[in-house]
């Protein structure tokens, strides 16, 4: 199981970091996001990163650490 680091900051879900997650996801099944204290709530941030990302990833809150995960077939 492979696993990659991204950091979230203050400038919060945009294009660029989207595409940083699917970059990442291309060689790792997991993607580990850690989030700044200036971010905001984590748990609004995990809904907008798996609304743009789509149904194939699932996410885990652990204090400030989101964990994605990639499944082959998408999650219902």
């Amino acid at each position: 199981m492979t696993q990659s680091h991204v950091q979230l900051g203050k400038n919060g879900v945009t294009e660029n970091f989207i595409e940083t997650l699917k970059h990442h996801f291309k060689s790792h099944e997991n993607v580990k996001v850690s989030v700044l204290k200036g971010a905001g709530h984590e748990r609004e941030k995990v809904e907008e990163i798996l609304k743009k990302l789509g149904r194939n990833y699932t996410a885990k809150i652990i204090g400030f650490t989101i964990f994605l995960k990639k499944w082959r077939k998408p999650v219902r």
